[in-house]
């Protein structure tokens, strides 16, 4: 079966057709076996025609037409498509031709078609397409490497030219429960074994494969790492001469009927495209040795920054990690946000971006295929690749142990031209960078574990806030390997509140950070719970004090009223927050504080009252930031704060990066938390009223909502806010004890409806009502009619709110009524 797949036989014949200039047609760009003459060939298939080629060309789905199906396409076609002849009158095929055409490239970039004719009347098995579709992969691969319209040409020839040398390919098949392999004549051709000395034993052929390539070769042919689609993996193979020779290979794995793997079917073809030049040589080699010496993927990522930057003379270059879907930089060059895309800096949290390779769907396709992908000048990409090289882009994936485990981007303001020599270099650099991070991991492993922890307990997002931007960062130390327990947090609350934390716990280790995360989740629920800022500071305290834990924390709580620019602080050990004013000076404000948290069961926590204006800057910071082991604590204040006064405040992101100085050396961990206050342009406009335990006290709070529309101008969404007040008030009166309230909140371009009540048993949705039931409606009714609802805990009770759009003319600035106290006070 093998010796019979890719054109290796007189008889057989292998071509491949492109885009020809113009775009009309599909042109032949080269053939492999047979001469042609019994078949009639042509070279040329219109794209607008209903042959086999110009069909697979449109659809992207191959086709395997056996003798009989072949002979369908005759003069008139296949049922009403006319036109169709598979060899475009050129000829017509013998009786027993099977005819295969299998699409080159991708839906987003078609490369033309692979054609596959064979005299047998039952050519194409199941393990004949799989190796097909395999082999189609590897011609696809050489094309993207040279450029498809490059190689189309006017004659047919059998001398074939770069990129097309994967035509002439082999195939082989591996049993992994016996370990014996048969391979085809090319293949041993190709790895340089004359057939009288192959033995069908894989370590024949891993002995004449480079020793820096046998890991990544292993990794195909061993049953735990192989993928079930294929994956295309390039080689060395040292010649008897010594000559090393590029060979490109791609396998996919068979399961028997209990779903375990039984078979590898594989390809090998010449990747004599990939040949690097002596100038490559020496950078793969530089590369190879400066890994050796990397132990962590920081180190391993700075080597191919260093190693690959200047010789291909990239502006940006990007390293990456791939965990789960997420990309996790591991190093930018250069490493200032201002030099990427808007997309990654909306996601740069820590020193580098975390981002989901789903808001790049063209870079999850590259991930996916695994084989090095390139863009001109003018690609049509998203803006999160688009802007990383408008010049062009190359994209590398790293592979190791049989799968994808991170991405090197390298961009191009320029316009860049990609050659066959590059591919080359970025190809030869993709394996070894991709094992030196599995081994840097392995080396590294502890190190990994906290940050991987770390990076999960903190917010990957900051909320948007009416009246301001809020915008965080956080660097690891760079001394030693442990992290640290450094934590901030953005939590909306209530009525235009918003509390800022930020904290540290102390020493260094993953059960810092363990306990950091336990306090960052208490504090937010705390807050979530409408508690005033001491009682959740002091909570926090009693958390701690209970924790089996010796460790104690710093943290400073701020409340902040939004609509009011007031601010309530409370500071637990921790450093004194900044301001900026709105006039450019700087000060640390000074606010009363109390012991850390974790410390003392009596500690007192007071409170401390601020007004912003609009255009402060808050800043709050750990103290990884202002002190070291060279800078005292002083010193290092007044130098922030003299960057806070020489920063400009209109972009709260560039301010928070320039705080961070260039500094690349920390003794410690470091936290920041800037929010710019704006001040809200219109004010929301709120009313409250108590609701008393009366036979008709939901026509009374109807009434009550009715006129508060009314003296706010909102008629048209009035008949819904009415029925969803109905179901809310209804369910409190029915279902708890003691007082319930009705909040009315009037803001942009929606209307709030929220109830509170004292019990705090949160309402459950039933999942179906019986048409006879007599209740369990009022919530499916709330849910229909808004466009949120929710429940959220309070002290001693709940609060259960509705959110209604409003139509674009409804907007605050209605007169306030008699019953509609502007001022918010309830009415009774």
């Amino acid at each position: 079966m093998t010796a019979r797949v890719l054109g290796s036989t007189g008889a057989e014949l292998t071509a491949v057709f492109v885009p020809a200039e113009g775009g009309g047609d599909l042109q032949l760009a080269e053939m492999v076996g047979g001469s042609g003459v019994p078949y009639g060939l042509p070279t040329r298939y219109p794209l607008s025609g209903a042959s086999p080629v110009a069909t697979v060309f449109r659809t992207g789905v191959a086709l395997w037409l056996s003798p009989a199906e072949l002979a369908e396409y005759g003069a008139d076609g296949p049922p009403g498509a006319a036109g169709a002849d598979p060899w475009n009158g050129a000829g017509t095929p013998p009786a027993d031709v099977s005819l295969a055409v299998l699409p080159l490239g991708g839906e987003t970039r078609r490369l033309g078609c692979l054609m596959v004719v064979e005299p047998a009347a039952e050519a194409f098995d199941a393990d004949r397409r799989h190796l097909l579709e395999l082999h189609a992969d590897q011609v696809t691969a050489g094309l993207e490497a040279v450029g498809a319209r490059v190689m189309a040409r006017t004659e047919r020839r059998s001398l074939l030219g770069p990129g097309l040398d994967t035509l002439r390919g082999g195939a082989f098949t591996l049993l992994l429960r016996t370990g014996r392999m048969t391979a085809d004549r090319l293949v041993l051709e190709l790895f340089g074994i004359s057939p009288e000395q192959f033995d069908g034993r894989v370590e024949s052929l891993l002995a004449h494969t480079a020793p820096d390539d046998v890991p990544a070769l292993m990794s195909l042919v061993e049953p735990g790492g192989l993928p079930v689609a294929g994956q295309q993996l390039s080689i060395r193979i040292r010649r008897t001469n010594g000559e090393l020779r590029w060979l490109s290979l791609r396998c996919r794995v068979l399961v028997d009927t209990d779903g375990a793997p039984e078979r590898v079917l594989g390809v090998v073809a010449d990747a004599s495209y990939l040949r690097p030049t002596a100038d490559e040589v020496s950078v793969v080699q530089r590369l190879s040795t400066a890994l050796a010496g990397a132990t962590t993927v920081r180190d391993v990522s700075r080597v191919v920054v260093a190693t690959l930057r200047l010789p291909l003379a990239a502006r940006r270059v990007a390293v990456a990690e791939l965990e789960a879907d997420r990309l996790v930089v591991s190093v930018l060059d250069p490493p200032e946000p201002a030099d990427w895309p808007a997309v990654w800096r909306a996601e740069w949290r820590s020193e580098w971006p975390d981002t989901s390779c789903q808001s790049m769907p063209t870079l999850e396709g590259v991930l996916r295929t695994g084989h090095v992908a390139l863009w001109p000048h003018g690609a049509a990409l998203e803006p999160g690749l688009a802007d990383l090289g408008p010049g062009g882009l190359a994209v590398l994936p790293l592979p190791a142990e049989g799968r994808i485990v991170g991405v090197c981007l390298l961009g191009w303001d320029e316009e860049h031209a990609f050659g066959p020599e590059e591919r080359s270099l970025l190809t030869a650099t993709a394996g070894l960078v991709g094992q030196a991070l599995v081994r840097a991991h392995a080396l590294d492993a502890g190190h990994e574990l906290a940050t991987m922890l770390q990076r999960s307990l903190l917010p990957r997002k900051l909320p948007s806030l009416p009246g301001g931007v809020a915008v965080a960062r956080y660097l690891p130390a760079t001394m030693g390997l442990e992290v640290g327990g450094d934590w901030y947090d953005v939590i909306p609350l209530a009525d235009g509140h918003v509390a800022l934390v930020i904290g540290d716990v102390e020493g260094h280790s993953a059960g810092a950070a363990t306990i950091m995360g336990q306090m960052r989740t208490a504090i937010r629920a705390y807050a979530v719970e409408g508690h005033p800022p001491d009682v959740v500071v002091s909570h926090a305290n009693r958390l701690l004090l209970g924790m089996e834990t010796d460790l104690f924390a710093t943290c400073c709580y701020v409340d902040l009223d939004m609509e009011e620019g007031i601010a309530w602080f409370v500071r637990a050990g921790h450093l004194p927050p900044l301001l900026r004013l709105p006039d450019g000076s700087t000060e640390a404000l000074r606010i009363e504080g109390g012991p850390p948290l974790g410390v003392s069961a009596e500690g007192e926590f007071p409170l401390t009252e601020v007004g912003l204006a609009a255009g402060t800057v808050l800043v709050l910071l750990t103290d990884g930031l202002a002190e070291s082991s060279t800078l005292p604590l002083d010193d290092g204040i007044g130098r922030v704060r003299a960057a806070l006064a020489a920063a400009d405040p209109a972009d709260a992101g560039r301010l928070a990066d320039e705080l961070l100085g260039g500094a690349k050396r920390r003794d410690d961990d470091v936290a920041l938390l800037v929010l710019r206050y704006d001040g809200m342009r219109v004010r929301p406009t709120r009313v409250r009223w108590a609701v008393w335990r009366l036979p008709d006290a939901v026509m009374h709070a109807r009434r009550f909502t009715a006129r508060t529309l009314r003296s706010w101008g909102v008629t048209d969404e009035v008949d819904v806010a009415l029925l969803v007040v109905s179901e809310l008030v209804t369910n409190a009166i029915a279902h708890t004890q003691g007082e319930v309230r009705l909040d009315l909140t009037l803001a942009a371009d929606r209307l709030r409806v929220a109830v509170n009540d004292a019990s705090p048993r949160a309402p459950v949705k039933p999942a179906s009502v019986d048409w006879e039931a007599t209740g369990g409606r009022g919530l499916l009714l709330v849910e229909a009619m808004s466009a949120s609802w929710g429940s959220v805990p309070l002290s001693g009770g709940k609060q259960v709110w509705s959110e209604i759009s409003l139509a674009p003319g409804e907007r605050p600035g209605g007169a306030a009524g008699p019953d509609a106290p502007a001022d918010g006070g309830e009415v009774r």
